[in-house]
């Protein structure tokens, strides 16, 4: 379970510490990635191949994300070569959208019980993937380059099932575990260090227009098949329980379930704050 609600027991893995990873975060992470490729090389012959030629024939981590993300992310028109020179050319323009990448890495290493190194996340993790898949898609909507943006979208979701419309902003340090289903709307905002389960739904309700999609805080929890819709805001540290579904306001750090969503645990903060909202 995300958000370290439940860990369960899970095969070895390398310890990671918060506290040695600073402002060369990009360069440690990098140098873990290609430890535990070269170890899995070694350990599985079969797999020596695919290994060395998307990430350890690289430089950096900007490099081989760009080469696996163009792999997975092309079809008969849009070329793999295409795709490498356009993420490799947005990652190195902004700096930002790799510190994100690995933020989500390390997300994924802490929250997720069964990610089992970095290098298995980089790889294998298709809700890791779309989300910076998605990263690349927002640069492009913002420099007006929309119709490139809307047709790496639409690649995204049909290859990996996730549906984030290129103009929502997603925070950092983001865990998408399984991603199978989840829809994201135009006007939605996903704050930072954020879970979220499959099948949940960020939508609007049908009945307005502009600014209709959620605004989720710092550190909430999404359960598996939740549905949240409208422009309502989910305060930070909130969970929100598998299946609900939200149309309303939801306080930091209170938890909503049912359908349609009651709110439990509510702390005099939570009031406060709803107070504040009214």
């Amino acid at each position: 379970m995300p958000a370290g609600e439940l860990r369960c027991p899970s095969p070895p893995r390398t310890t990671v510490n918060d506290s040695c990873i600073t402002d060369n975060d990009e360069a440690w992470v990098w140098t873990q990635i290609k430890s535990e490729a070269r170890r899995d090389a070694e350990s599985e012959p079969a797999l020596a191949s695919y290994l060395y030629s998307t990430i350890l024939s690289h430089s950096s981590l900007e490099r081989s994300l760009s080469f696996h993300l163009g792999n997975k992310l092309c079809s008969s028109t849009l070329l793999s070569t295409l795709l490498y020179d356009l993420f490799l050319d947005t990652f190195s323009s902004d700096p930002s959208l790799i510190a994100a990448a690995v933020a989500d890495l390390r997300a994924y290493r802490v929250r997720d019980p069964a990610c089992i190194s970095f290098s298995h996340c980089l790889l294998n993790y298709k809700g890791f993937l779309a989300c910076q898949a998605h990263r690349v898609s927002h640069k492009l909507w913002t420099q007006s380059r929309r119709p490139l943006a809307l047709a790496l979208h639409s690649r995204v979701s049909d290859v990996f099932a996730v549906d984030i419309h290129p103009a929502a902003k997603i925070g950092k340090g983001i865990l998408f575990d399984h991603a199978t289903g989840v829809v994201i709307g135009e006007t939605a905002v996903v704050g930072n260090n954020v879970s979220i389960l499959h099948h949940v739904t960020l939508g609007g309700t049908g009945k307005a227009c502009g600014d209709r999609h959620p605004k989720i805080g710092d550190g909430v929890l999404i359960g598996a098949g939740a549905t949240i819709l409208g422009n309502v805001k989910i305060g930070a540290g909130a969970k929100i329980g598998a299946g609900s579904v939200v149309l309303i306001d939801v306080p930091p750090r209170t938890t909503a379930v049912g359908n349609p969503a009651r709110l439990l645990c509510i702390s005099k903060v939570s009031l406060y704050w709803l107070a504040s909202m009214a």
